[in-house]
């Protein structure tokens, strides 16, 4: 059985897991090194079995934790030549850490089998990934992007279980403390995705038969896990899903291990 959770999520710091019998991979690492080996070890799984981290992007709540990481443990790092590129010039990986492009091609990690896809944000070369378990099962994580292109909704379709990014609520933001410039950022088509078209996503994706889902990246001062649920349950119902029975939706902990999902 596949499992998925997040070891922390949101604008302090992203790390998600997802393993396959005793091996798993980790999404980015935006917290300390500490805070990951703590979070690993609430999960019983040992470094031993970490098979490869997939970055996303550089900025510092997706990267903050790897340089420490890997020079205490040899674990490769995945992700675009230019994301790769940007960690190494700015020192924020080791000189002696193993860095592999992952773009244009299926990618063998360990136990996964892992493609790269392209999402719209502010950064070098933001990409999402969608991982194969060796059972089959297939996992899409999304977080980090402005909007869903066609090239993320092809790389969500049909998948098993999708991780998908619903940073904020729009009045929030537009109503919020943040000056004019950055909540111009945050809604552009580089910035971050809204709950409604989060919520809108999902409805397709259910249409074609995924049912589990995890809401990521959930941003502290423009939204609230309650805000996002809510949003994402109602607009299943007008749609016509029962959402307690048809799937099965969780917001990702900000500070905490989330609830594993199976699929």
């Amino acid at each position: 059985m596949a499992k998925f959770t997040t070891l922390y999520s949101g604008s302090s710091g992203n790390c998600a897991y997802i393993s396959s019998g005793e091996g798993y991979l980790l999404v980015d690492m935006g917290k300390s090194c500490r805070t990951t080996v703590e979070g690993l070890k609430t999960l019983g799984a040992p470094i031993s079995n970490l098979q490869g981290v997939l970055v996303t992007h550089e900025h510092s709540d997706h990267v903050g934790g790897l340089n420490v990481f890997l020079k205490k443990y040899k674990v490769p790092v995945y992700s675009s030549a230019d994301t790769l590129d940007f960690l190494y010039t700015n020192r924020l990986v080791p000189e002696s850490a193993e860095l592999i492009d992952i773009d244009g091609r299926t990618e063998h990690i360990g136990d996964f089998s892992v493609q790269s896809f392209e999402t719209s944000h502010d950064s070098a070369a933001c990409r999402g990934y969608r991982i194969e378990t060796p059972e089959g099962k297939a996992a899409a994580i999304a977080t980090d992007l402005g909007y869903v292109s066609d090239e993320v909704l092809a790389n969500l379709l049909l998948a098993d279980f999708v991780s998908l990014e619903a940073n904020y609520d729009l009045d929030m933001l537009m109503h919020g403390s943040y000056p004019y410039y950055l909540k111009t950022r945050i809604a552009s088509s580089r910035g971050h995705l809204c709950n409604e078209e989060c919520a809108e996503t999902i409805v397709k994706l259910m249409q074609n038969g995924c049912k589990k889902f995890a809401l990521c990246h959930v941003s502290k001062e423009n939204n609230t896990p309650e805000t996002v649920y809510s949003t994402v349950m109602r607009t299943l119902a007008k749609n016509g899903f029962v959402p307690e029975k048809d799937c099965l939706v969780q917001v990702a902990e900000r500070y905490a291990v989330s609830p594993i999902i199976e699929f």
